[in-house]
């Protein structure tokens, strides 16, 4: 049994002349194969005329023009030859084909996905990728639509990193789309670049540039991330409450202000408490009698 194994073409410089010497070389062959026509009688002139013009037509039908940010990529009957990237005028085999192919760097924006996590909430994502060609060979023989291909690969890979991490991490310690935005799109990038490569692209940058919850969840989120901030706000003021209140009792120990047995510092506690913790201003209460009674 016998297998066809295809090689991977790579970019290669191609073989070309400088258009300063050709295109001279071929207005000159023209120009003389025209005067011999117009010049001879015979039919020896009238060849010789003919020769010359054959000969200077490849001259001129082999310039190819070179612009800023763009490459060319030659064949000839199927076979690759190499790249042109150098900027300007000129000559190559007039009988290949020389495809153009822009090496500018180019901008492509996903569509907003829906797409659910890792925790399984739908979730809205969209991203920008910076991307260049920097194989031209590999962009116009590996794959048929190069843009396409960005497009097509960009969206695969911004779907799997969303649904390999959850949106919020809700207080964990693993990673999530919301609070480790930087080292989620450095992976994506790191994904895209991975996919894109066959292709001979290179990728510069990736960004998020849409991420929330999918509407029909966002409100019952939003009230969950209300209640998450209210509790951590709460947390805190205890927290905050009860060192001031153990400052307090500290310094009246240490400055011998008053001598406070262990119902009567629980009494303070309390009282210290609820006016560090209250939402509302307290109102004081005078004690005409003991604090036993």
């Amino acid at each position: 049994m016998n297998t066809t194994v295809s090689v991977a073409v790579s970019e290669r410089a191609a073989s070309r002349v400088p258009g300063g010497i050709a295109l001279p070389v071929g207005l000159v062959l023209v120009a003389a194969g025209i005067v011999v026509l117009k010049a001879g009688s015979g039919s020896g002139a009238n060849a010789a005329g003919i020769l010359l013009i054959l000969a200077g037509a490849p001259a001129l039908a082999g310039l190819t023009a070179v612009a800023p940010g763009q490459a060319r990529v030659v064949t000839l009957f199927g076979r690759y030859l190499g790249t042109v990237r150098t900027n300007g005028l000129c000559w190559v085999n007039p009988f290949a084909k020389r495809a153009r192919v822009s090496t500018r760097i180019r901008n492509h924006e996903t569509a907003t996905l829906k797409v659910n996590d890792a925790d399984g909430n739908p979730i809205e994502m969209a991203a920008v990728v910076v991307w260049q060609v920097a194989d031209t060979a590999k962009s116009v023989y590996s794959v048929e639509n190069v843009v396409a291909f960005v497009g097509t690969q960009t969206d695969t890979a911004v779907r799997h990193i969303a649904g390999s991490y959850p949106y919020d991490s809700r207080g964990g310690t693993g990673l999530s789309l919301r609070e480790n935005a930087e080292e989620i799109t450095s992976r994506l990038s790191a994904e895209i670049a991975e996919r894109v490569a066959p292709a001979g692209l290179t990728i510069i940058e990736s960004r998020i540039a849409r991420l929330s919850y999918a509407p029909e969840i966002a409100q019952a989120m939003l009230r969950r991330q209300q209640a998450d901030a209210v509790v951590d706000a709460r947390r805190r003021l205890v927290e905050g409450a009860v060192g001031m209140v153990r400052m307090a009792l500290d310094q009246l120990a240490e400055e011998d202000v008053v001598d406070l047995d262990e119902e009567r510092k629980a009494v303070m506690v309390s009282n210290l408490l609820v006016v560090l913790c209250s939402e509302h201003g307290t109102q004081p209460v005078v004690n005409t009698g003991t604090l036993y009674q």
